[in-house]
């Protein structure tokens, strides 16, 4: 699977200090996975970082033949929001 990031997610990941490791390990190996709007998929996977709360990085993707091209990518300490039983 190949993972492509569009400029504007690349900018977005930056800007939210969210490492390009994550993001793969997300969408490689997530802890969970939602139907996104407009047949999109959320990869979801809770991250500890030093002195801050449990966090939930969330990657929108569409899928393109055998890629994997991420719209974009946010951390929520709001887990229970998002997460599905």
């Amino acid at each position: 699977m190949k993972i492509v990031v569009i400029p504007l997610a690349q900018k977005k990941l930056k800007q939210r200090g969210i490492p390009m490791i994550w993001l793969e390990e997300t969408v490689k190996n997530p802890d969970q996975f939602v139907p996104g709007y407009g047949g999109r998929t959320v990869y979801q996977r809770r991250y500890e970082t030093p002195g801050r709360k449990q966090q939930l990085l969330r990657v929108i993707c569409e899928k393109a033949g055998n890629e994997h091209v991420v719209i974009t990518a946010y951390l929520t300490s709001d887990i229970q929001r998002y997460w599905r039983a």
